[in-house]
C-alpha cells in the first residue's frame, strides 16, 4: 500500500510540474486588442515622435513603466530607469559620455528595465526593443510633421510587454532570469543598448538577446505572412525552435530564416552580437513609410504582429527554461 501511495504522489508531482511548465498557459494572453491599445498610445501625436531627451520620450517611458507595474513585473534596478548621457561635438555627432557637461549639447536618455527573477540568478536572457523614434520634423510646416513610429518601433515595444504579460500569466518561475528591456536613443546610434551591455557586470552571464524592431508591416503586400527571422548562425537550435512552434501552434507565418555568423548590423542586436552573445531578431523588413511621418497605426498587419509575438514568447520560454 505504501509503495502504491508513493507511486501516486510521484506521478502527481510529475503531472503538476509538467502543467506548470506548459507555455500555453500564457500564450492566450497575447491579443490583438491589447497590442492595439499599446501601439495606438505610443504612436499618438501627443507623444511627438518619442525622440530621446524629449517630453514625448518621457511620456512613452512613463507608460512602459506603468504597464510593467500593472503586470507585476519588478524593476531590474532599484528604479525601472537606467539613465545615460549623450553629448555632441562640433559636427553634431552624438556620443555616450560619463561626464555631465551641463550645457545645451547634453541629452539625457533612459532605458527602462524590468525583470522576472529566475531560479538561476547568475544567468540572464534579455528581450528588448527600442521605444524612441525621430521626433518632429520642424522643416515640414504645411502638413503633419510628427514621426509617429507605429511600426518603428511601437510594435516592438508592445511585443516585449506582451511577452512579459504571458510569463506573468503563466506564473512559473523560469530557470534563467529574464530582463525586459526598452531602449532609448536607438535611432541616434544604438546608445541605450550599448550603454546597458557596457555597464553589465559579467557579460558572460548574458546568455541570449531577443530583439524586435519593426514587426508590423508587409514588405511585399502579396506576402502578408512573411517575417524575417535573424539568428546567430552558431546557434542553429534557434531556427529549429521557430519551425517547431509554427507547426505545433498553427501560427500563420511564413518566415525567411536568416542565420548570421556576425549579426552586428541593423538594430540593437549589434550591441550584444559584438560581444559574442547569441541573438534572435524579428523583423518584417523595410516599407515605403520607413522613417517617414506616414508610419502610422492604421497600416499595420495585426494578424501577423500577434503571431510573431506568440512565436517569440514560445521561443523565449524555451530559452529561459
Amino acid at each position: 500500500m505504501r509503495k502504491i501511495l508513493l507511486t501516486i504522489i510521484t506521478l502527481s508531482l510529475s503531472l503538476i510540474s509538467h502543467a506548470q511548465s506548459n507555455p500555453e498557459i500564457g500564450l492566450s494572453s497575447i491579443t490583438k486588442e491589447s497590442m492595439f491599445a499599446q501601439i495606438s498610445f505610443l504612436s499618438n501625436d501627443l507623444l511627438e515622435g518619442r525622440e530621446v531627451g524629449t517630453r514625448g520620450g518621457k511620456i512613452a517611458r512613463d507608460f512602459i513603466i506603468y504597464e510593467l507595474r500593472r503586470l507585476g513585473v519588478r524593476s531590474y534596478y532599484k528604479s525601472y530607469k537606467q539613465p545615460f548621457m549623450l553629448t555632441s561635438i562640433d559636427d553634431g555627432k552624438l556620443f555616450l559620455t560619463d561626464k555631465d557637461y551641463k550645457n545645451d549639447k547634453m541629452i539625457y536618455g533612459y532605458n527602462v528595465l524590468g525583470m522576472i527573477e529566475g531560479k538561476n540568478t547568475k544567468e540572464f536572457v534579455v528581450v528588448g526593443a527600442h521605444y524612441d523614434h525621430l521626433g518632429i520634423d520642424h522643416d515640414i510646416t504645411d502638413s503633419d510633421n510628427i514621426y509617429n513610429g507605429a511600426d518603428d518601433n511601437a510594435t516592438g515595444v508592445s511585443a516585449v510587454l506582451q511577452i512579459a504579460k504571458a510569463f506573468m500569466v503563466n506564473g512559473k518561475k523560469p530557470e534563467r532570469t529574464i530582463i525586459f528591456a526598452f531602449w532609448d536613443g536607438e535611432e541616434q546610434g544604438l546608445f541605450g543598448s550599448k550603454y546597458f551591455v557596457s555597464k553589465f557586470n559579467n557579460r558572460e552571464d548574458l546568455k541570449m538577446y531577443m530583439n524586435f524592431d519593426m514587426i508590423g508591416r508587409n514588405n511585399n503586400e502579396d506576402k502578408p505572412k512573411e517575417v524575417v527571422y535573424f539568428y546567430t548562425e552558431s546557434s542553429p537550435k534557434y531556427g529549429k525552435m521557430m519551425k517547431r512552434h509554427i507547426r505545433k501552434y498553427n501560427l500563420d507565418l511564413e518566415p525567411i530564416y536568416k542565420p548570421w555568423d556576425k549579426p552586428t548590423q541593423g538594430s540593437d542586436n549589434k550591441s550584444f552580437a559584438v560581444h559574442e552573445i547569441p541573438i534572435i531578431w524579428y523583423h518584417t523588413d523595410a516599407h515605403p513609410d520607413y522613417h517617414k511621418v506616414s508610419d502610422t497605426v492604421n497600416k499595420l498587419n495585426w494578424l501577423k504582429l500577434v503571431d510573431i509575438t506568440k512565436s517569440a514568447y514560445l521561443n523565449m520560454y524555451k530559452v529561459a527554461n
